[in-house]
């Protein structure tokens, strides 16, 4: 009998390290009404997905609106149901900008620290907003070397999309038929997001030689409130492997520094590499690559 459940055990370690691996995290979290959906009823949607499918993420959230009633509430909700909670800043700047300067950056960090270090699912990651991590060497080696000093590490993302326009387009839709029929904006979610996922697997894959686990970036929003279910069961059918999101940093990519700070770490170290210059563009994900696709489809 030990024999056999070993043999078992074998199999199917050997099917997770022959499929592709991911993990969901949330970034910003947002504390209003979504057209005619309200903010409480839209994030207990968004959660109800992850609990169904019994996956733990990691929220990095904006300081700024969770020192209010729905912030509090908000931080609790995801809390409660055993989601990490992380650091994004206090108020989303552009640290890439010239008027955003490392002292008033770092001071950021350290706010929104204070606002979330107080939950029980408080983690010591850190993700950048627009996933820019400066304009400068100068801003750059400041940024990482304070991270190190307050014990924080870096919550990279491996898997980049623009999840965010769409949602925007959708609820444009909403806002002017809240009857609308939204299957169209759906279909194109999931296929945006796998895309995406495609093509940041098989980079690193070429990179690396293996499947590393991967971390997708989403946003609060609702879009994933309304789709995350249908998200999640494409990539399970389509034969990924889905991790918790913390387990997923313990990958050793992610001890990796790349010299070319921002975007996706695999886009990083792609750029880093100096091999993939035909199909690095840049920025990785913006609006500018799905606009005329959405328009195209009349969403």
């Amino acid at each position: 009998m030990k024999n056999i459940l070993l043999f078992i055990i074998l199999l199917i370690s050997i099917k997770m390290i022959s499929q592709p691996t991911i993990s969901f995290t949330f970034d910003d979290g947002i504390t209003e009404d979504r057209c005619e959906y309200s903010f409480k009823d839209w994030n207990a949607m968004l959660l109800g997905h992850l609990e169904k499918a019994n996956i733990k993420t990691i929220f990095f959230v904006t300081g700024k609106n969770k020192i209010d009633e729905n912030g509090k509430f908000l931080l609790n909700s995801w809390n409660e149901k055993g989601h990490r909670i992380g650091n994004h800043t206090y108020t989303h700047p552009y640290y890439n900008s010239e008027k955003v300067s490392f002292n008033d950056f770092s001071q950021e960090l350290i706010r929104t620290d204070e606002v979330i270090n107080s939950y029980s699912n408080y983690i010591r990651l850190f993700r950048f907003p627009y996933l820019k991590e400066g304009n400068t060497q100068g801003k750059v080696d400041s940024i990482r070397q304070f991270l190190k000093e307050k014990k924080y590490k870096n919550g990279h993302v491996t898997i980049d999309a623009s999840d965010w326009y769409i949602d925007s387009r959708l609820r444009k839709r909403l806002k002017e038929n809240s009857d609308a029929n939204i299957e169209g904006f759906k279909n194109f979610y999931l296929q945006h997001i796998f895309e995406r996922a495609t093509f940041y697997e098989n980079l690193s894959y070429k990179m690396t030689g293996r499947h590393i686990n991967h971390t997708l970036l989403l946003h609060h929003n609702l879009t994933a409130a309304l789709f995350l279910d249908d998200l999640i069961q494409m990539f399970k059918e389509k034969g990924w492997n889905i991790i918790p999101a913390e387990e997923a940093y313990k990958d050793p990519i992610f001890n990796k520094s790349p010299n070319h700070a921002g975007e996706s770490l695999i886009w990083a170290l792609a750029k880093d590499s100096g091999d993939f210059e035909e199909i690095l563009r840049y920025p990785a994900e913006d609006s500018r690559y799905e606009k005329n696709k959405m328009d195209h489809l009349g969403l």
